[in-house]
């Protein structure tokens, strides 16, 4: 799964590097507890615009569902084509969420340990790139989204059994077409970033509490 990610690197520094733009894109602080329910970082393409850089709810619900209706952060990728509730924002608005990281807690015996999942080498890869949906919003929302989840690779399934679809971003210009929307076609530009290129270390019970939001809590403890 994915329910907290950080992003640290400047919205325009990842819009000139992959997507070759130089507009104002809206930097903000560096987050590096990002939460569910509040506006996340969301890339995503419209027929009228190629790449755009949106403030997005985390948290899905199309415009046609009931205000009771669920909000979910993560989208299981298995039924994300399927499902009525998500597939036509999978043939027609797919996004991408960038990140540094991402957390996820292993079960102990002594309670549950989280762990940060990066780039090994930062300077290579600089971001990651979640693959999500999204959809326009009301009550003053421009757009909500959520993050496609998998099961975790081998490197990592011993810290939890899924983990989000981290995207190579040699596909992210295909993975946004919303011209793009044969299932089948998606499912096979869709290629994963080789986990070899990242790495998962433990750090601070201190991102258990959404309050918190410094470097320290990327910083690898002893565990």
């Amino acid at each position: 799964m994915c329910g907290r990610f950080a992003l640290h690197t400047p919205r325009s520094r990842v819009a000139a590097r992959y997507f070759d733009s130089r507009l104002p894109v809206g930097d903000v602080h560096a987050q590096y507890n990002v939460t569910p329910g509040i506006q996340i970082t969301c890339v995503l393409a419209t027929p009228d615009d190629p790449v755009s850089f949106a403030f997005s709810h985390w948290g899905f619900r199309p415009p046609w569902a009931k205000e009771d209706a669920p909000t979910p952060i993560n989208i299981r990728a298995e039924k994300a084509a399927t499902s009525p509730y998500f597939r036509s924002a999978f043939a027609h608005r797919r996004c991408l969420i960038p990140a540094n990281g991402w957390y996820e807690w292993r079960k102990t015996e002594s309670g549950k340990q989280p762990y940060y999942i990066t780039l090994k080498d930062p300077d290579r890869d600089e971001v990651v790139f979640f693959a999500g949906l999204w959809e326009p919003a009301g009550e003053g929302l421009e757009t909500c989204c959520a993050i496609l989840t998998e099961p975790a690779c081998p490197a990592f399934a011993f810290i939890h059994d899924r983990q989000p679809v981290v995207l190579d971003p040699e596909c992210r210009w295909q993975w946004l077409d919303p011209e793009l929307s044969d299932r089948e076609t998606i499912r096979k530009i869709a290629r994963r970033l080789d986990p070899d290129r990242l790495i998962a270390y433990p750090v601070s019970p201190r991102v258990n509490r959404p309050a918190n939001d410094d470097p320290s809590l990327i910083v690898k403890v002893e565990g």
